[in-house]
């Protein structure tokens, strides 16, 4: 059966649209992985909000299917997280109601609560009279390398205050592998513990490095990359401590018994 999840324009979670999504316990029946989700936005609430979104009134805009779903760690009333797949954003706002009606068939016991639910099944004739209405919008291509990907961290240059050129291949990441890598092993370091929010405040919030246990180099192209065992989030130090050997990607287990053994050593 699809399912309605709703994206508030605030919200408890920090959730990304398209990657991952956080929901209450007593939702956890309605989203298992390969459910199809359309999203939706209520009527705005803080004018500062509009320009994030398609129209300031209710109005669903985009479609997904949920993937791998998460107990939340840091929750302690059992909520979950799911992993956003497919996602496909709408050219425009496709509005709640259309000449009057509804989209969605609203249950004549549930009249005066049914758009209180932040997740509602709905049947798969309201899912594609939804999207006969909406026009997708071409997928996003990858978000490509940044200053905290890792074959970034290798490149040294012996030449100051020279124009210098290098030729490289480009490999693209996607933003969304990133989210859901958090989401999943959390904004500690997985070899030391470090956590930025904990040692910078407010100004570290969020922050982490995430790391491709196989270089992306070293994929031999496109290849699927599971967050859970692929990707591993770590401080700025052991990312650059597992790619200091230029020719080997030191493994997390690795780094993690140099560490012990410092400390071992200093005690």
């Amino acid at each position: 059966m699809p399912v309605v999840i709703v994206e508030n324009d605030t919200s408890q979670w920090e959730d990304e649209t398209g990657s991952v999504y956080h929901f209450p316990k007593r939702y956890k029946a309605w989203l298992v992985e390969g459910t199809e989700v359309i999203y939706y936005k209520g009527r705005i609430t803080d004018r500062a909000f509009a320009p994030k979104r398609l129209s300031p009134s209710p109005h669903y805009f985009g479609k997904a299917r949920i993937g791998k779903v998460y107990p939340d760690p840091k929750s302690g009333k059992g909520d979950l997280f799911a992993f956003i797949e497919d996602f496909a954003a709408f050219e425009s706002a496709v509005p709640a109601k259309l000449d009057g009606q509804y989209l969605e068939s609203v249950p004549s016991s549930r009249v005066t609560n049914y758009w209180r639910d932040g997740v509602r099944p709905i049947a798969k004739t309201d899912y594609d009279t939804i999207l006969s209405h909406a026009k997708l919008l071409p997928v996003q291509p990858p978000v490509s390398a940044t200053a905290t990907d890792d074959e970034n961290l290798g490149l040294e240059s012996f030449v100051e205050g020279s124009k210098t050129t290098y030729f490289s291949t480009r490999y693209e990441r996607r933003k969304d592998l990133r989210i859901k890598a958090i989401a999943f092993h959390g904004l500690d370091c997985k070899a030391c513990g470090f956590d930025f929010e904990q040692a910078y405040g407010e100004h570290g919030k969020g922050f982490v490095h995430v790391h491709h246990v196989v270089p992306i180099s070293k994929l031999g192209g496109e290849q699927v990359v599971n967050p859970e065992t692929d990707l591993v989030t770590l401080c700025a130090n052991c990312h650059a401590m597992v790619h200091r050997a230029r020719d080997v990607t030191l493994g997390i287990a690795e780094l993690k018994k140099l560490i012990r053994g410092r400390w071992v050593s200093e005690t």
